[in-house]
């Protein structure tokens, strides 16, 4: 066969790929209509480039049961779920006039997200990365039992070395470790980096890997989380990953601010649980322990209402975008966002336009520096279309802000690990905890008004004085923010 009818044969095929491709994203996968028109212009334009594009960035996962539990895993689960929904139960909220207030999205992360609420919490906050590892490290030398911790990110450098080498240690005790990272996101740290912690008796195992470290079909679905879970009893959840960037040692960054929980109490089951769930799948399944961390009774450590809320590419909705919705539309007074990225959808925008209008003070802290251009880009398009509905809009100039915090009315306050951008929303693996009580609300209150004295306001005049060339970058930015 000559060259030109092989040529020939093997773009038929490519287009009739393609076309399957285009039917698939149209008729089969549920996607928003936002993403389905940026796959579909892919696609179209850029037949062969984007077939591949396709398949690294753009199939579904499956929805129904991903975490492959068993009936009995499943059906324990919804027990204790409608447990906490019956309505003798739920009258117990009326009982703490803030519970009463959120009773109905207490209910809808209950709903959607099995998102049980414990109300026996200590809660606390660290803003700055030494001060963070310096109790994260000391917690777990004192570990006797176990020691589950995920990161998206961990570098292979001094802050990555000094964890890893402590947890070998305890491994060599008799302390049970199981340390989960995702591929993509740790991509710099080779895996001989673990082999002395597998030596020493600690379990490692890697988030969607790729074949060979070479090609991964699931680069675009990573597990964004960010936890620690100590001896049952401790966990540790927030904006963190592990590297000397986070205690402030990049230049290209300077000072890192983040924000991150230590908790304590009956969250901590919550927040174990879906550690185990992904330790479960990547690798290979422990009978009984999901069950027994989920469903322990509470601690009683403190007061603080507790839900651990999350949220992937598995979800049938978007759990943790739907929460944040409901928190804007329930401000009577105030919204204090902190993200490193802001490139919401349009059910979020409207959201904030509808708190805007109906008066609240919606304010917005994004980094003054971009660690992604077309991101960033990106966010200065979105911040500013809000501008001209009254939000008001700060520049974090003390370094880089990476803290993903909301609080509301000083009454309600998220922390986790989820940006506001449709990768958060909709392919990474993402949690967070809320938490209604008016002495943690207030903390982070403080600290968003401490980091406003640090930061610059982007006002419209300022806005409107960009110049021609960061129009255009804000422009195809935005084109491309569906599939950022």
């Amino acid at each position: 066969m000559e060259l030109g009818n092989i040529l020939t044969n093997i773009l038929s095929v490519i287009t009739i790929l393609n076309i399957l491709l285009l039917a698939s994203v149209l008729f089969i996968e549920r996607r928003d209509i936002g993403n389905t028109w940026a796959w579909i212009m892919l696609l179209v334009f850029i037949p062969i480039a984007g077939f591949f594009i396709y398949l690294f960035f753009g199939r579904s996962l499956k929805q129904k049961n991903f975490y492959n539990l068993s009936a009995a895993e499943r059906k324990a689960e919804k027990t204790e779920v409608d447990k906490q929904l019956l309505p003798e139960n739920l009258a117990i909220l009326e009982n703490n006039p803030l519970l009463k207030e959120h009773r109905e999205l207490i209910h809808m992360n209950l709903k959607s997200s099995h998102a049980l609420l414990s109300k026996d919490n200590h809660i606390k906050i660290f803003d700055d990365g030494h001060a963070k590892f310096a109790a994260l490290f000391e917690d777990i030398s004192l570990a006797t039992k176990e020691i589950n911790i995920q990161y998206y990110i961990i570098q292979s450098d001094s802050l990555g070395t000094k964890l890893r080498d402590l947890l070998i240690q305890k491994a060599k005790e008799g302390v049970k470790v199981r340390l989960l990272y995702d591929e993509v996101g740790s991509k710099k740290t080779p895996p001989k980096f673990y082999n002395d912690l597998r030596a020493a008796g600690g379990n490692v195992e890697v988030f969607f890997p790729s074949m060979f470290r070479l090609v991964n079909f699931r680069v675009n679905n990573r597990n964004h989380r960010k936890l620690c879970i100590i001896d049952g009893e401790i966990a540790y959840i927030g904006g963190f990953n592990v590297g000397d960037e986070y205690l402030g040692l990049n230049k290209n960054f300077g000072y890192w601010r983040d924000t991150h929980f230590r908790m304590t109490g009956g969250a901590v089951n919550h927040i174990q649980g879906k550690f185990i769930l992904d330790w479960h799948q990547a690798g290979k399944k422990e009978p009984g322990d999901w069950g027994d961390y989920l469903f322990q009774t509470e601690k009683q450590s403190g007061t603080s209402p507790v839900q651990i809320v999350s949220s992937g590419p598995n979800s049938e909705t978007e759990h943790l975008k739907n929460m944040y919705i409901k928190l804007l539309l329930s401000a009577k007074k105030t919204v204090y966002i902190q993200t490193p990225y802001f490139i919401p959808d349009n059910s979020f925008m409207d959201a904030c336009k509808i708190a805007l209008l109906s008066g609240v003070d919606v304010r917005i802290m994004i980094p003054c520096k971009p660690d992604h251009p077309f991101v960033y880009w990106a966010t200065w398009s979105y911040v500013g279309d809000l501008l001209n509905y009254g939000a008001k809009i700060l520049l974090y100039e003390n370094g880089f802000l990476h803290a993903k915090t909301i609080v509301v009315d000083e009454e309600v306050a998220v922390v986790g690990t989820m940006n506001i951008d449709s990768r958060s929303f909709r392919l990474n693996f993402e949690v967070t905890a809320i938490v209604y009580d008016e002495k943690v609300a207030a903390q982070l209150t403080d600290l968003f008004r401490q980091d406003t004295e640090l930061s610059s306001k982007l006002t419209k005049e300022r806005y409107e004085e960009r110049s021609l060339l960061i129009k255009f970058k804000q422009s195809i930015s935005r084109l491309l923010s569906p599939i950022l």
